[in-house]
């Protein structure tokens, strides 16, 4: 007898619906074709073992399993529960009428148990696009998936309950979430908060700039002057995410299986803080099936990269195009895939090997050679792509003894918002374009006017500090976010000084 069972592959963020016909026949023999990978090859034992101890067994007859569309690979053990339900349905062991309208996913213990699966929500999303009427999976996955309405989530402990369901009528426990309520109950505050950190007002002032205008930053200073702190809680001020951000986010995690059981959909911004050992591929995504990498988990939050120059060259390069497309292609010889990963770039760095730069008391010191090699492994195509350099100086004995506590996050989090939603209806006609660090050269001539006075400061700043041609743009750009921190139209002469100051490593000295 032939049974048809539907089940899913994902590639790169999105779902593939895999019918799984199972032919019972007379004869001996186990045959599983489709191009199934080895932890599908494997499936029988565990299906063999996990049948037995729950009363049913694999029937002693020539079993042939098709995945079909046949040329496509799958792979993982997600599809263990699928084919064993097929297997009793083809067989005879249960009665399965309405087993089309169901599409059902998990890996199976030796004793019938389940375990969770990865992208459950890709998958439920294509479940509900494909009009399944409902979606079967392990209960560790049942509140990711039960984001997608107009879906019923069936999650299961054990092949005994969907075995019941579908021969005896016996009910599952259907999986509900008010997905905006969820969302907006887990908006509560990260653990980090700016009003822990003493001193240190003017680098707080510029990670405001930074999230307002979502710029990319670097953070230049000596070993324990508060680098690492900083950047830790950026996030805490960036605006709460929207839906779409969220449910945007929850879907690379999903295919990954990073998104926790208890949780369901993210609230919280990404911040992912990879080491300096990591590979390009680690770092943009791929692999024989390609993964998204960290700048695809850390889509719609921050990327923070500590000591930025003991990073492989090579991998700080792959980093250029994503950062100006914001998003990353993986090709292969047989498909491509596409992830998400706009994201925002926080990087810091010790301005020497030794640590200490310009320092007469520092306790190490580096030749002009070292200091050249250490500064040259950061390419200027990859700081072009960086608007505000900052130089962080220790903080005196006096600030940190003093017990007043800073601005919280909160107050600078509501400037920041505030100055989002300038930039939103700014935008509003511009699906690529959503905040000032976005803006292209037209969007830059158009909404960042100046005056003579304005434009006579730029110029002189430009030949005194020999800033360069690259740094033009982004001065203008951040500017134009201190503008709207202000709540002010034009752009004026006090923007313009404030956002020169924010270029560093510009300047003649540093990577000259």
């Amino acid at each position: 007898m032939l049974k048809k069972i539907f089940g899913s592959a994902v590639f790169g963020v999105e779902a593939t619906t895999i019918t799984v016909e199972v032919n019972v026949d007379s004869g001996i023999g186990y045959h599983l074709v489709g191009l199934p990978d080895n932890a599908i090859k494997e499936s029988n034992y565990r299906i063999a073992a996990a049948l037995q101890n729950n009363g049913y067994k694999i029937p002693g007859k020539k079993i042939t399993i098709n995945m079909a569309p046949a040329d496509l690979r799958k792979e993982g053990s997600a599809y263990d529960l699928t084919l064993a339900i097929g297997i009793l349905a083809a067989s005879k062991q249960i009665q399965a009428e309405d087993l089309d309208r169901y599409l059902i996913m998990g890996e199976l213990s030796l004793d019938g148990s389940l375990q969770p699966i990865r992208g459950a929500l890709p998958i439920a999303v294509k479940a509900r696009e494909e009009g399944f009427k409902g979606f079967i999976l392990p209960v560790q996955n049942a509140k990711e998936a039960a984001i997608v309405d107009g879906l019923e989530v069936y999650g299961v402990d054990n092949i005994k309950q969907v075995i019941h369901y579908f021969d005896k009528g016996e009910a599952l426990d259907r999986t509900v979430i008010d997905t905006r309520k969820e969302f907006y109950k887990n908006l509560d505050f990260p653990e980090h908060d700016f009003s822990d950190v003493k001193g240190q007002e003017g680098i707080k002032r510029c990670m405001e700039i930074a999230a307002a205008g979502g710029h990319n930053i670097i953070l230049i200073g000596p070993p324990g002057a508060g680098k690492t702190m900083l950047a830790k809680r950026l996030p805490s001020i960036l605006p709460p995410m929207t839906l779409h951000e969220a449910l945007e986010t929850t879907k690379i995690h999903s295919v990954v299986g990073r998104v926790q059981a208890h949780t369901g959909l993210m609230a919280q911004r990404p911040f992912r803080s990879p080491h300096h050992t990591i590979s390009d591929v680690a770092l943009v995504g791929g692999g024989a099936f390609p993964q998204p990498g960290e700048i695809s988990l850390s889509h719609n939050g921050v990327l923070f990269l500590d000591e930025l120059p003991e990073f492989k060259r090579g991998v700080l390069e792959v980093l250029r195009q994503p950062l100006e497309d914001r998003e990353v292609t993986i090709s292969r010889a047989k498909f491509t895939v596409t992830y998400p990963s706009s994201f925002m770039l926080v990087a810091s760095m010790n301005p020497s090997p030794g640590g200490y730069f310009n320092d007469p008391n520092a306790p190490v010191t580096s030749s002009p050679a070292e200091m050249q090699r250490y500064l040259s492994k950061i390419s200027g195509p990859l700081l072009d792509r960086i608007d505000i350099h900052i130089e962080v100086t220790p903080v005196p004995f006096e600030k940190l003894s003093d017990d007043r506590k800073g601005e919280t996050s909160v107050d600078i989090r509501k400037r920041v918002t505030k100055a989002r939603e300038i930039q939103t209806k700014r935008f509003k006609d511009s699906d690529a374009v959503h905040y000032n660090a976005q803006m292209n050269t037209k969007q830059i001539r158009k909404y960042c006017l100046l005056d003579d006075a304005s434009k006579q400061l730029l110029k002189t700043a430009m030949e005194r500090l020999n800033l360069s041609a690259r740094a033009y743009d982004r001065i203008l750009k951040v500017s134009r976010t201190i503008a709207d921190l202000e709540g002010v139209d034009v752009v004026n002469g006090s923007h313009i000084s404030e956002a020169i100051q924010y270029r560093s490593l510009d300047r003649e000295g540093w990577l000259g």
